[in-house]
């Protein structure tokens, strides 16, 4: 396998743009991926969300706002450490009863989950996208369930450890040069994937802020690039606050991961996000 310098885009662009049929046509700002955890124990909302009416109400509230994509998860990752795994019969238990009817909203739902089994499920339940937070490869299988439904991806990088003395750029890059090779031996399009860097995900506060600030040079892979920094703990780093207390923060770091050109922002606060993406891009518009 090529090292990831070696890698070439697989389309030759400074910024790849969604593949059709994503989403509607016509957006100028990079599309808006609304969180919904139906979990207990999710770090910013566990437990909010965890009724089917509660959640079908969120998942409604977020299209008004402008959601673009609904992602919809079942167990919590925890970036920071002290996650409680759960079966995949546990997450398709969490799942039955909402992901149909947030599908039959008619707003593209991607599933965020690292079991190929819950993956299949949730295509087969109306999902549209899977959203895996170890980039096809920690269940050999997903890669398969992936190609089978052809269904479009979300590739994060991700970590088991923290280290702090690693170049966190070159890691990322190594990672999707893995995940790449795995999707093309699978025969998934290229143009089906989307690389997500893993903001808080096995990194440091300051390799989150570096991936961040670096994000354009992702870019040679030629994907589209997807950034959540929504809530995460990084910006605690900055100053002091709690998950509910960062949407400041959110916005500043979502705002520089547009300007870097991502195609797709994961958010908690949807309208807010939404509202800062499109000032910002009339803002960019006068320049």
């Amino acid at each position: 396998m090529a090292e990831a310098s070696q890698i070439k885009p697989v389309r030759a662009v400074q910024k790849a743009a969604l593949p059709p049929g994503w989403l509607p046509l016509g957006h100028d700002t990079p599309a808006v991926m609304g969180v919904l955890n139906v979990t207990p124990d999710s770090f910013s909302d566990g437990g909010k969300f965890l009724e089917p009416a509660h959640a079908i109400a969120q998942a409604e509230r977020m299209i008004a706002d402008g959601a673009d994509i609904i992602d919809v998860g079942a167990e919590s990752t925890r970036p920071y450490g002290g996650r409680q795994p759960v079966s995949a019969d546990d997450e398709i238990n969490r799942l039955r009863p909402v992901l149909k009817q947030v599908a039959a909203l008619r707003t593209p739902v991607s599933i965020d989950t690292m079991k190929s089994a819950v993956a299949r499920f949730a295509l087969e339940a109306g999902a549209a996208i899977v959203n895996d937070v170890w980039g096809l490869q920690r269940d050999s299988e997903m890669v398969r369930v992936v190609a089978d439904f052809s269904a479009p991806v979300v590739a994060m990088h991700n970590r088991d450890a923290v280290d702090p003395a690693i170049d966190i750029m070159q890691d990322i890059s190594d990672f999707f040069a893995r995940t790449l090779d795995i999707a093309d031996r699978a025969g998934i399009a290229p143009e089906k994937i989307v690389l997500d860097p893993g903001i808080g995900f096995g990194k440091t506060p300051d390799q989150s802020m570096t991936a961040l600030a670096r994000l354009a040079e992702l870019h040679r892979f030629g994907c589209p690039l997807l950034v959540g920094a929504s809530r995460k703990r990084f910006i605690n780093s900055v100053i002091a606050s709690e998950p509910h207390q960062r949407i400041g923060g959110s916005l500043a770091a979502h705002l520089v991961a547009a300007r870097n050109g991502a195609a797709i922002i994961r958010a908690h606060d949807v309208a807010e996000t939404v509202q800062a993406l499109r000032v910002h891009a009339a803002i960019e518009g006068r320049q």
